[in-house]
């Protein structure tokens, strides 16, 4: 997976498309990452001890990997990635601006 945590990311495709934010969680297993303010679904809570009236709460909902490109940290726009050796170690390469990532 090319996405990591704490990554900004533009939604390309779905009923979110065109919003931007950071991812929260990637489920690699999956290929699905969570994106903050992004695929916000209502979920019913059951009473409990943390929130002891329940009641319906919103809550960002998994969006598959694909559907989202990073953005490039300089021009803050989406690209995509590609992998380099630098130095013996495998890093991240924005393939507009050739870039490192991390």
């Amino acid at each position: 997976m090319f996405l990591k945590t704490g990554d900004k990311v533009r939604v390309i495709a779905g009923k979110d498309k065109g919003q931007e934010g950071t991812v929260k969680k990637t489920l690699a297993s999956e290929n699905r990452v969570i994106v903050e303010g992004v695929n916000v679904v209502k979920k019913h809570q059951k009473p409990s001890n943390v929130n002891p009236n329940g009641g319906i709460i919103d809550q960002e909902a998994p969006i598959n990997a694909s559907n989202v490109m990073l953005l490039d940290p300089p021009t803050n726009e989406p690209t995509r990635v590609g992998y380099q050796v630098v130095d013996g170690k495998k890093v991240r390469v924005a393939k507009k601006s050739g870039q490192q990532i991390d």
